[in-house]
């Protein structure tokens, strides 16, 4: 269903009950035919009577399937599980077991029928997630609040948030400070502060504070909209192990079929009684309809993903979850991925009788200037600790090096120790000082005049929390190898990497270069998923077995890159996912060896002569109900 469409539809067309289904409600009809006519059977009614009724039961039951079997065979020339069904109710009823096909129809339709409402169930758990979106928005225009649908919400526009409110669409706090329940959206669990700059997204909770937020998507495309377009995406897109049975199933049918109409025709020729080979037949072709085998990965598939989207894991298709399955190592970018993205400043060394104070005063005045990632670090540190930037002259940036320009009345320099060395800035009291810091993984910024340095600065970007719990909690879930990918220095990728646990490093790559380890990865290893931000990341992810794309809710390349992405930077959603996947192909494994043995089961006993038809459609029915209550499983977080 296109994001479009799907904003207040879902909301205003809540799932029918099954009473409302006409599936459902054929089966149930049909089920009360055959219990009438075989109660009112036994009690004395007529055998015309009952046998009508068995009929109607036939007819009501079988519309949907017989329908649908008769389709196939005239339209894509395909003999199908419903062919099969149709062909043995068909030669029951010729043979006058009326009330044996009215059963085989009954509990197959009802069959179909639950195995179609509870797929719908699992689609509709993830597309309800719309109905946690308000109706309105109370929207800042032309300098009034006014009420809209939230489908009118424009980008650009800004709206407010109330204490208590479900936000209306992704957008960025302009006002206000609030903690926000993210956890129909990312899974989080803690609710979490938002100020000025943050994102907020759709459908989240809004706690006791009121937000103004600009809008930065409309409700059609906004976060909680993007996330069931993928799930039923992810629905559509078939599994390996999915394809194979489907495959199988197009050519197994007709085999069985024509089995089928050799066992009916082949030993009459020699003399044994026809009407007992026919009925073998007919319990033959029930037994071995591969029903439970074609049922048991798309239904598994389905509820795994589903499970997946309502906790902060995208999954654009059965075969990545199987994939995923599959891997033994996982290389993972650094910046932004295993850390915050967001250098900051960890410590500050006054020189030469200076203060710290002073110091970060003059960095300030000189970085306010700067749109360098570490100038913008030295601001908000300052801001941070209610240090304001100092009036600014003569500004210039020195490339690759730092900056300069006069504060109160002296020429100032903040930059790279290479910087002061050029200057011919004595520096010899601090070398050890900075290989000290460099060593620890920080980029050290002096500040000074060319005469003297007056303090040094440690810029680092963090370790996100719960990296290196989420590191363990891979291993944990049977990841063997952790390898860090990263374009940063080595003396910074080894200090990240010994903080987060990981087992191997390569630093100073080009985003070339990530692809060219992935792919060396794989040859050594076998299959391996790659963790970025999708964008300087993008080749790798597109080169690994399984790419998946952190902070998905805010980055559409990553979804666009990635076969999953976790829509919050929260990197213990990676050991669910492993998790998640393994046992889905536990479960997947278990019907498939659940369906193999009741089809050969019944499939012997149908040949023996030992199982009558409504013994092999009682049992053949009841595999499948299993393997669906089996594969609902996966429904479970």
């Amino acid at each position: 269903m296109a994001c479009s469409s799907c904003g207040s539809a879902a909301q205003s067309s809540p799932m029918p009950p099954p009473w409302r289904n006409l599936k459902v409600v054929t089966s149930a009809v049909s089920g009360a035919l055959l219990a009438v006519g075989f109660f009112g059977a036994l009690a004395g009614l007529p055998a015309s009577l009952a046998t009508l009724l068995y009929v109607s039961a036939v007819l009501i039951g079988g519309y949907f399937f017989g329908r649908e079997a008769l389709e196939e065979l005239v339209k894509e020339r395909e003999i199908g599980i419903e062919l099969l069904m149709s062909v043995a109710a068909i030669v029951a009823g010729v043979m006058g077991q009326w009330a044996e096909a009215a059963t085989l129809v009954f509990l197959y339709s009802i069959s179909e029928a639950a195995e179609g409402y509870t797929a719908e169930r699992a689609r509709y758990a993830i597309r309800s997630l719309m109905d946690l979106t308000p109706k309105t928005a109370l929207v800042r225009r032309g300098g009034q609040e006014m009420r809209i649908p939230v489908e009118e919400l424009r980008v650009g526009d800004v709206f407010i948030a109330l204490p208590g409110e479900a936000l209306a669409t992704d957008g960025e706090v302009i006002e206000g400070r609030s903690s926000v329940n993210q956890a129909p959206v990312t899974g989080e669990s803690v609710p979490v502060e938002k100020s000025p700059g943050t994102k907020v997204f759709a459908a989240t909770l809004n706690g006791e504070g009121a937000l103004t937020v600009r809008a930065t998507k409309t409700f059609a495309n906004n976060t909680i909209a993007r996330i069931i377009q993928l799930v039923e995406q992810a629905q559509q897109a078939k599994g390996r192990s999915q394809r194979f049975i489907e495959r199988f199933g197009k050519r197994y049918s007709p085999a069985v079929l024509a089995v089928g109409v050799l066992i009916a025709v082949l030993p009459p020729l020699f003399g044994l009684p026809w009407q007992e080979w026919l009925t073998r037949a007919t319990v033959f072709i029930v037994a071995a309809a591969p029903c439970a085998l074609v049922i048991s990965i798309p239904i598994t598939l389905v509820a795994a993903i589903g499970t997946a989207g309502r906790n902060g894991l995208l999954i654009k298709g059965g075969v990545h979850l199987e994939n995923l399955a599959k891997v033994r190592v996982i290389a993972m970018d650094k910046t932004g991925t295993l850390t915050m993205g967001r250098p900051q400043v960890t410590e500050i060394i006054p020189l030469n009788g200076s203060d710290a104070e002073q110091v970060l005063a003059v960095a300030a005045a000189l970085e306010s200037r700067s749109q360098h990632p570490l100038a913008r670090a030295v601001a908000e540190h300052a801001a941070s600790l209610g240090i304001g930037a100092l009036p600014v002259e003569d500004f210039q940036s020195l490339t690759g090096m730092g900056v300069k320009g006069r504060v109160q009345g002296s020429e100032w320099h903040i930059g790279s120790p290479k910087l002061f060395r050029e200057l011919g800035t004595p520096l010899s009291a601090i070398e050890d000082e900075i290989a000290r810091l460099q060593g620890e993984g920080k980029t050290v910024v002096l500040v000074g005049t060319a005469q003297r340095a007056v303090g040094i600065l440690a810029v680092a970007d963090p370790l996100r929390p719960g990296a290196a719990a989420a590191v363990a909690a891979l291993r944990q879930a049977g990841i063997e190898r952790i390898v860090m990918l990263t374009g940063d220095n080595p003396a910074a990728a080894h200090a990240i990497a010994l903080q987060a646990g990981v087992d191997e490093v390569h630093a100073e790559l080009s985003p070339e270069d990530k692809t060219r380890v992935v792919a060396e990865l794989q040859r050594r290893y076998g299959h391996v998923a790659m963790v970025g931000d999708g964008v300087n990341d993008a080749p790798a992810l597109a080169a690994a077995e399984v790419g998946i794309a952190m902070g998905a809710a805010g980055t559409d390349v990553a979804l666009e890159t990635a076969d999953m992405a976790l829509m919050g930077d929260d990197l213990s959603r990676l050991a669910y996912a492993v998790t998640l996947s393994r046992r889905n192909r536990r479960v997947i494994g278990q019907n498939l060896g659940l369906s193999a043995v009741v089809i050969g089961g019944l499939v012997a006993g149908a040949i023996a002569g030992v199982f009558t038809l409504p013994i092999a459609v009682l049992a053949h029915e009841i595999s499948e109900f299993v393997v669906i209550a089996s594969g609902l499983r996966m429904l479970r977080s």
